[in-house]
This record gives C-alpha cells, sequence and structure tokens, in this order.
C-alpha cells in the first residue's frame, strides 16, 4: 500500500481537501501509476458541484492525467513498471461490440462500474482516514498514485512533457477530433465555435488543420478572442452585440449558414443556436459540450427535414488505446499545438485556486 497525498472531495459544493490517502496495489488486469501532472477540467467541476447525478461523495476526482506506470497486477501485458502513460477515461478493451465497430469509440467493457466510482471488481483502491474513497471516470488523477483498469492506459513516446501531454487525455483530443473525427470538416468550409475555452479552442485547431476557410468563434467573454485567433479564428462575435439571435446574425455573415458548428460550453440553448447556424441542405452541427442532468434539446423538425445534421461526439471520436500515442507523437512533430492550452502552471496544494481560475474564464 502507497500512502501520498491526493485531492479529496468529501462532498458535492466543497473546496477538494489535500489529504493522505492510502493506495492499495493493483489486482489482475489493474496498473497503477504514479501521476506527474494533471490537468483541471468543467466535467470535475460539474461533478464536484452536486448537478452529475453519477457523482459519488467522497471522491478524488480528475481524469486530464498522465504519469509513470509504478507497478502492474497478474495478466498485465500491454504496459510495463516505468512507463509512461496517460489514463484514459474511455477505455479500449478491443473486445467489445463497440470497440469492434469502426464507428465509434465508447468502449462499453466497464461503464457500469466506472460510473459507479468503483474498479471492476466492485471494489476501491482508495483509503483516507478509514473511509473507503470512490474512483471517477476510471481515473482519479488528483492523487500523486492512482489505480486504474489496463484497459484505461495508453503508452506514450517517453520524451513527452507530461505537464502539457495530461492535457490530450481530454479537452484537446475531444475537441480537435470533434472537427477532424466527427464532423470531418472538408477543405474551403465554413465552421462556427460556440464557446472559446479549451475545449472551443482545440475545435479551431482542428478546423484550421481540416483546411477550413473561415473559422467564427463566438463567446461572451471577449478576452477570450485574440487567443482564439492565434489557434486560427478568422473572426470572433458575441451574441450580446446584436439584438437578434445569433444564428441569425451567422445565417447573415454566412449567405445561409455555416457549414459545420460545434457546441463546447453544455448549453441546450446555445445547442439549438449552434444546428440553426447550419446551412440548409448540408450543415452538421456537433454537441461537444456535456449539458446538466435532465435537460433537454429541442429545434422544429423542419430544421432537420431542410438537411441539417445533428451530431455529438465523445473525447473526439479517438479509439483511446491506439490513438492517445498518435496525437502525442502529432504534438511532437509539431502538427498539433498543446504548449499554448496551458495559462497557469501550479503546485497540487493550489488546485482549489485552479478551478477557481477556470470558472473565472482565465
Amino acid at each position: 500500500v502507497i500512502k501520498c497525498k491526493a485531492a479529496v472531495a468529501w462532498e458535492a459544493g466543497k473546496p477538494l481537501s489535500i489529504e493522505e490517502v492510502e493506495v492499495a496495489p493493483p489486482k489482475a488486469h489493474e496498473v497503477r501509476i504514479k501521476i506527474v501532472a494533471t490537468a483541471v477540467c468543467h466535467t470535475d467541476a460539474y461533478t464536484l458541484s452536486g448537478a452529475d447525478p453519477e457523482g459519488c461523495f467522497p471522491v478524488i476526482l480528475g481524469h486530464e492525467g498522465a504519469g509513470i506506470v509504478e507497478s502492474v497486477g497478474e495478466g498485465v501485458t500491454k504496459v510495463k513498471k516505468g512507463d509512461t502513460v496517460i489514463p484514459l477515461y474511455i477505455p479500449q478493451c478491443g473486445e467489445c461490440k463497440f470497440c469492434k465497430n469502426p464507428k465509434t469509440n465508447l468502449c462499453q467493457k466497464i461503464r457500469i462500474t466506472q460510473g459507479k466510482g468503483v474498479m471492476p471488481d466492485g471494489t476501491s483502491r482508495f483509503t483516507c482516514k478509514g473511509k473507503q474513497i470512490y474512483h471517477f471516470m476510471g481515473t482519479s488523477t488528483f492523487s500523486e498514485y492512482t489505480v486504474v483498469a489496463d484497459i484505461s492506459v495508453a503508452k506514450i513516446n517517453a520524451a513527452a512533457p507530461l505537464d502539457k501531454v495530461c492535457l490530450l487525455g481530454c479537452g484537446i483530443s475531444t475537441g480537435y477530433g470533434a472537427a477532424v473525427n466527427t464532423a470531418k470538416v472538408e477543405p474551403g468550409s465554413t465552421c462556427a465555435v460556440f464557446g472559446l475555452g479549451g475545449v472551443g479552442l482545440a475545435v479551431i485547431m482542428g478546423c484550421k488543420i481540416a483546411g477550413a476557410s473561415r473559422i467564427i468563434g463566438i463567446d461572451i467573454n471577449k478576452d477570450k478572442y485574440a487567443k482564439a485567433k492565434e489557434f486560427g479564428a478568422t473572426e470572433c462575435i458575441s451574441p450580446q452585440d446584436s439584438k437578434k439571435p445569433i444564428q441569425e446574425v451567422l445565417v447573415e455573415m454566412t449567405d445561409g449558414g455555416v457549414d459545420y458548428s460545434f457546441e463546447c460550453i453544455g448549453n441546450v440553448g446555445v445547442m439549438r443556436a449552434a444546428l440553426e447556424a447550419c446551412h440548409k441542405g448540408w450543415g452538421v452541427s456537433v454537441i461537444v459540450g456535456v449539458a446538466a442532468a435532465g435537460q433537454e434539446i429541442s429545434t422544429r423538425p423542419f430544421q432537420l427535414v431542410t438537411g441539417r445534421t445533428w451530431k455529438g461526439t465523445a473525447f473526439g471520436g479517438w479509439k483511446s488505446v491506439d490513438n492517445v500515442p498518435k496525437l502525442v507523437t502529432e504534438y511532437m512533430s509539431k502538427k498539433i499545438k498543446v504548449d499554448e492550452f496551458v495559462t497557469h502552471t501550479l503546485p497540487f496544494d493550489k488546485i482549489n485556486e485552479a478551478f477557481e481560475l477556470m470558472h473565472s474564464g482565465k
């Protein structure tokens, strides 16, 4: 058993608490990882807020991490002690009907136990002050050591800087893949990206790499426009600058609507606007943002009858074990940006400050 520091969420709506936790050794088909770096994501904040119906407490959050394999359980063959890895919140078992289908990346092998905050055998590897602590998204990267299923880990280039590539565990991969895998953006197309946080910037990057000729960034926070343009946005607009609904503004700006739109916020009203900003006959809108529990999307069916397509994406459509190492290679060869997404680097005990910076849009 390893004793180490972890940021524990004891209950919903309260700041994380840095505690000493015990991390049990990996059982069969499990891997124990020394986490070197982790990022914070809105999904962590969503669960911490108490709005997530799958949220269990007390829990160790975090799902964008990178580290070194400390030990492996019986039967583990894909990784060994000392390997550099990224934990995966969407695993890839290679055996379930989802993994065998090229149309999806949504491996279901451990979905049920992962959603309940436990390892595939139904138990936890974390304890603190004599209490069992739940796992989160199969990763729990807000701990100096974590245990994951062996299908939830990608071995990556050992030379990669872990304080950067941890971001490929969720946000950057999700946005980039939404553009290149889910929407399949084509050269010369016009795109609109709603929400210019980390995921939105990654969508912009994907649209640019795919050859889009016009990329319109949409956000009410104008402080984000300069960064969006660095990533490839050709122009940025705020919905608050017009009396008309933003979809009407975009339809006018683009002679009928955009070819591709992306919602990167998790707001069902914006999801509707993003669909309705698409061009009649061929426009495709991709939902990337995660809306709060119980919310529903709506539009007039005529929007779809007249040739628009509404899609969604999880982790950018990447089959995780196969593609995360390739994304790291693309970063190392400068095909995709990663360093530019990092705004602040903080010591682990300042993790609550990291959440404050995220909520303030900084």
